[in-house]
């Protein structure tokens, strides 16, 4: 008998009892715009920020409406100008590119590597090109940081780092997000933290921090946040920083700071699920799994296997075949990006040299979510039915 998988690749965990109270609260005294406090009151978003600042180890955080918004802000934060170059991934998704051409800013792709981090040796050749970097830890895959900094450091390039798929996750036991001048992280649905839409941004930078509030549209009302510079930082900037409003409101802060006290232990039931796919799709003919360093402390949200150098339409068939029996596989090497895929030609906004090397790896990878809802055994069978289908499609190529 032919087994299929009957699950969502969509469908998240309820949001925690805890946080549904919390909204509850906010929703009954009705004071959901994060400024609009009683005297003495803590607004819940400044204590989410609060609590994300001490969960990082980050000195400043701001909660803003999304993580593309955190990407733009910081990057406007940091100075960048209409017209200038900002180097990123050319394995990354539409809003990091989308960022960069928000602020009126050119795009530089860098290439990817078989383990889907950005190639440092084609960062060092391009560290001319820029004088910021926007590193996208994409699909919760991360470089080797230290020689990341090694290389931005001794050629001034400034790095904000997109953590939308590396919330809870570190490099030798810094978190992501905190290598580089500001860390940008989602709160979007299918991110490691969940309130539709959301985001932060941390830094330690007096400067970056004063401005990112402003930007964010706290008019004059900075002091109502906890995790935020000092009055004096924000008389230097206040004036000549743009209000371009993004703020996080406090229903959303409210049911997020349980789950912010539950993500290390939702980690481990990732990761669990994580290795029991890789035990399932260890030694398929034909299929390569990621290696992980050992320096990494990953999130294994979601899930990426390459078929190297398969031709196209065979990837196809693998996919469609996986596809009627349940299995959702995205696959980044088509011609047209489907649903959440993209890689650095699809956007036609950017005139993007081609980049042979990392073709050819875009053109091999499948990927896929791993939400909570699925059980240990619901991958192990995801495993099995990925394994026989390119299994079966390796055989008729062979």
């Amino acid at each position: 008998m032919t087994e299929r998988f009957d699950g969502s690749f969509t469908q998240q965990e309820p949001i925690p009892e805890e946080g549904i109270a919390a909204a509850l609260d906010v929703l009954r005294h009705g004071r959901l715009h994060r400024y609009n406090t009683r005297p003495g009151e803590l607004s819940e978003t400044a204590l989410l920020e609060q609590d994300f600042a001490a969960m990082t180890g980050a000195r400043y955080c701001l909660a803003v409406a999304s993580g593309g918004y955190a990407m733009s802000t910081a990057l406007r934060a940091v100075g960048v100008r209409p017209g200038d170059r900002v180097l990123s991934n050319a394995f990354t998704l539409a809003p990091v590119p989308g960022a960069i051409a928000s602020v009126g800013a050119v795009p530089v792709f860098v290439g990817v590597t078989e383990q889907l981090t950005i190639d440092l040796d084609d960062l060092a050749a391009k560290a001319d090109q820029a004088r910021v970097l926007l590193l996208s830890h994409m699909r919760g895959h991360i470089c080797d940081m230290d020689r990341l900094m090694a290389i931005c450091n001794a050629a001034g390039i400034t790095v904000i780092e997109d953590c939308a798929h590396t919330m809870g996750a570190a490099w030798r036991g810094v978190p992501s997000g905190r290598h580089g001048a500001v860390g940008c992280y989602s709160c979007q649905t299918y991110k490691h933290v969940n309130s539709g839409e959301g985001g932060f941004l941390v830094t330690d930078d007096d400067e970056i921090a004063a401005r990112a509030v402003i930007l964010s549209g706290s008019y004059m009302l900075y002091e109502r946040h906890l995790a935020a510079p000092a009055p004096e930082v924000f008389e230097r900037v206040k004036y000549v920083t743009p209000n371009i409003s993004g703020r996080m409101d406090n229903l959303r802060a409210a049911i997020l700071r349980p789950q912010l006290r539950a993500l290390e232990a939702q980690v481990d039931r990732w990761n669990d699920r994580y290795r029991a796919l890789e035990d399932g799709l260890r030694g398929t003919p034909g299929l390569t799994l990621i290696d992980r360093p050992e320096a990494e402390r990953y999130v294994g949200s979601s899930f990426q296997v390459l078929l190297m150098d398969w031709p196209g339409e065979k990837v196809a068939e693998v996919v469609r075949r996986c596809g009627a029996r349940g299995v959702e596989l995205k696959w980044f090497g088509a011609a047209e990006p489907v649903a959440f895929t993209s890689r650095y030609d699809s956007w036609r906004y950017v005139d993007a040299p081609r980049m042979p090397e990392s073709d050819r790896i875009l053109a091999a990878i499948l990927d896929m979510r791993v939400p909570l809802t699925f059980s240990l055994d619901d991958c192990a069978l995801i495993a099995r039915i990925i394994r026989a289908e390119v299994g079966a499609v390796f055989q008729q190529a062979a």
